[in-house]
């Protein structure tokens, strides 16, 4: 009886063994396959078209008759999809616009990539992230393709940098340029090389890459220089001033504010010079925190910014320089200069009507008097202030508070 139960225990146990393997190859075989996660681009398919004379596999060059026939339709494609956009059915836009695109590579590398262009600024302009990365890809396919050319097509590739910047495409748009640059330079091409430089300058001060702009600005600056032309001078020292503020380089900022200042002075701008030896008394003041000397230079151009801008009635400007220095004095703990020039302040103010800018001047006034610890000074300057408040609405709450502190005090 043992025996036959030991028996059966055995055969149990090898009926439970390989049903466990059975299942196991029934699971396997149910489990789902993995979805594709790269789609095809749909620009790269090569099925048949009805609008093609012959099959995509075939490579004989259209006719002169074919191909026209070829580009109507695929223009009228074009205004179907921009039709379908127009009612609302993105989907549906974009797949005409994707038939377009394969179609177009027929009639040459320039004429797809023109309609890459095209159909890839719409795409960014609708968010369509997917269409922009499909668009990129074949864009890279075709630059690839240009390269590898002994001598490349300088249309296509101005082509291609154009589309890449419509798609927001960065790195290749810059290599593309900077080939373009090259073959400039090597042909004596003046007039295409300082297109490349603008491009490159402008893409690399678009994506905040200030010193690779910077780099392509001076270079911009020293064939400017080269050709006597002024407008572009000013132009690319107006750009640079930018990215040295931007970036916190205020030596090289006044080096290039200071030869703006001389074409404005030579064309008798003195209202944008104005503003010019604000920014300049600005550069210096940053540049006196590691170097104290050089305050002088800022007191010297925010007076000059203050009286240009006097003479013009530029009475913002002209406020804006005053409290510069204003602030200058206090720092070197010249108060009874710095109350002298806040007075001078109230009385633009006055001659501007600038209700907020006057409230502002009595509040500045009344800080001083309290680094002084003239409080009676100092309220009576908070109390002015209030009155300006009440009429304005506006920080009456502020000046309540700063006269309890100077009647505390």
């Amino acid at each position: 009886m043992r025996k036959g139960l030991k028996s059966l225990n055995i055969i149990f146990t090898a009926y439970i063994l390989c049903l466990a393997c059975s299942s196991g190859v029934l699971a396997d075989s149910k489990k789902p396959t993995k979805p594709d996660k790269f789609p095809p681009n749909p620009l790269e398919i090569t099925t048949p078209d009805q609008l093609l004379p012959r099959s995509p596999k075939d490579k004989t060059p259209l006719t002169p008759e074919e191909r026209q026939r070829l580009q109507l339709a695929l223009d009228e494609l074009n205004q179907q999809a921009a039709t379908q956009l127009q009612s609302g059915n993105k989907t549906g836009a974009f797949d005409t616009w994707n038939r377009e695109l394969r179609l177009r590579k027929f009639l040459g590398p320039l004429a797809e990539v023109q309609a890459l262009t095209r159909v890839g600024e719409i795409a960014w302009r609708e968010n369509e992230r997917q269409q922009v990365q499909y668009i990129t890809q074949r864009l890279e396919k075709i630059q690839k393709s240009a390269q590898s050319q002994q001598i490349p097509e300088l249309p296509l590739l101005q082509a291609l940098g154009q589309a890449y910047q419509k798609v927001r495409s960065l790195k290749p748009a810059l290599q593309v340029y900077d080939q373009i640059l090259g073959i400039a330079r090597s042909s004596r091409d003046a007039a295409g090389e300082l297109d490349a430089l603008n491009a490159i300058a402008k893409l690399n001060l678009d994506w905040f890459d200030y010193p690779k702009a910077a780099v392509a600005y001076e270079q911009l600056l020293s064939l400017a220089n080269s050709s006597s032309d002024s407008v572009s001078q000013v132009n690319y020292l107006q750009q640079l001033a930018y990215i040295y503020t931007q970036t916190k380089q205020h030596q090289q900022s006044v080096n290039v504010r200071s030869k703006l200042a001389d074409f404005y002075l030579k064309e008798n701008n003195l209202v944008q010079l104005a503003t010019l030896k604000l920014e300049i008394g600005l550069d210096y003041e940053a540049l006196g925190k590691e170097n104290p000397n050089v305050l002088q230079e800022a007191f010297k151009s925010y007076q000059e910014a203050y009286q240009m801008a006097w003479g013009l009635q530029q009475y913002v400007t002209s406020s804006e320089a005053l409290r510069r220095i204003v602030a200058l004095y206090r720092n070197q703990g010249q108060i009874q200069e710095a109350l002298q020039t806040s007075e001078i302040l109230l009385k633009t103010e006055e001659f501007a009507a600038n209700s907020y800018g006057l409230m502002s001047a009595y509040d500045l006034i009344g800080q001083i008097y309290l680094d002084r610890k003239d409080n009676q000074q100092a309220l009576t300057a908070f109390q002015k202030g209030l009155e300006l408040a009440n009429q304005l609405n506006h920080n009456q709450e502020y000046f309540n508070q700063q006269i309890a502190k100077a009647s505390k005090s």
